[in-house]
């Protein structure tokens, strides 16, 4: 019985760290992506650099679409007609590239500036 007392703690206090974690993301500066069968709009995001972000990821395609950057470590995949987002830790100014892992042709840059 004390083990299931145990877990269930560990489990209350997941819950309440993911929602702090969630409240922390409102937050944020948000910036809004479609992703449709290879398609980004828009294909190139101006963000504040130093600073933490949300980006909100919007698959209005009709096939699978997978939010993708090598360089900031992130990857999001998403089904038809999902929403989900990406939390992005400061940025130092420049370019960091993103992709449709799933249509390939699908290129966008965050620019922080």
């Amino acid at each position: 019985m004390k083990l299931k007392s145990q877990v269930a703690a560990l489990a209350m206090s997941a819950f309440a760290f993911a929602g702090i974690d969630m409240a922390r993301a409102a937050d944020l500066p948000t910036f809004k992506l479609e992703m449709n069968d290879g398609k980004l709009n828009p294909a190139r995001i101006e963000v504040p650099a130093g600073q933490r972000i949300k980006i909100e990821v919007h698959n209005i395609g009709k096939g699978a679409a997978e939010f993708e950057s090598v360089q900031l470590r992130k990857e999001k995949v998403l089904a038809p007609g999902a929403d989900s987002f990406v939390v992005i830790a400061p940025l130092d100014p420049g370019e960091y590239k993103f992709f449709d892992d799933f249509h390939q042709s699908a290129q966008g840059v965050i620019v922080a500036k």
